[in-house]
């Protein structure tokens, strides 16, 4: 029984953590982030990770019911999380004041932000859609989609999602917590060259998002054969 716990929690991040790309999107991360103190990026960066492992259990637990309830399909949910997503690549790939950024960050002083300040910077566009993305929340549903009957098996498996989502969003911080010391590793050049190469590949999963949930929805409503 403990090894079957133990491989269903490593099936969460093992699942989650290629679609949550937190390495890739952590010189998004610095840049969305701006002029922000070492103290106040691990504070978001910790935000960003607890913000990131509700979602996770939320879209496991309780995510298919949310959707039937709203009558909502997973197809428009791809639809509307791809716009976001495509919103979010284009505004960081069109984006021209990142020198300006990190000129003000070596020659001025940090940003303190206040708790509330935080927790809202760290939830959008950071946790959602940049990290937690459709995508996500699409495995994630079908990750808890299929729920055991007998007590003792739902209390494993809440045990084991819950587990993954936490191994998951500890990669997520360790990720962006160090995201500045990726960036400088990078250089600037680096830095930039992956920062807009992050964004392309950013608008093309949304893109990608989009196209298939519109295709779902096409197969859905009988206007296109599967």
């Amino acid at each position: 029984m403990l090894i079957l716990f133990l491989k269903a929690a490593i099936l969460v991040p093992v699942t989650l953590l290629p679609i949550l790309n937190p390495f890739g999107n952590a010189p998004v991360f610095a840049s969305l982030a701006g002029n922000i103190s070492r103290e106040e990026e691990k504070r978001l960066a910790r935000q960003v990770a607890i913000n990131c492992f509700c979602l996770l259990l939320g879209a496991m637990f309780i995510g298919s019911h949310v959707l039937m309830f709203f009558g909502i399909s997973l197809p428009i949910v791809r639809i509307g999380g791809g716009l976001l997503v495509m919103a979010t690549g284009w505004r960081l790939l069109s984006d021209h004041g990142q020198d300006a950024i990190r000129t003000q960050v070596a020659t001025n002083q940090a940003e303190a932000w206040s708790d509330d300040e935080l927790k809202v910077r760290s939830f959008y566009p950071i946790s959602f859609p940049l990290t937690v993305g459709p995508g996500t929340i699409a495995a994630s549903i079908t990750l808890g989609a299929n729920t055991p009957n007998r007590l003792l098996d739902q209390v494993i498996s809440l045990g084991s999602a819950a587990l993954g989502a936490a191994l998951t969003a500890l990669v997520i911080f360790l990720c962006y917590r160090y995201a500045n010391g990726i960036v400088r590793l990078l250089g600037r050049l680096g830095t930039l060259v992956v920062l807009r190469l992050s964004a392309f590949i950013l608008l093309c999963i949304g893109i990608e998002i989009f196209w298939h949930g519109a295709l779902d929805l096409l197969m859905e409503a009988g206007l296109l054969a599967h």
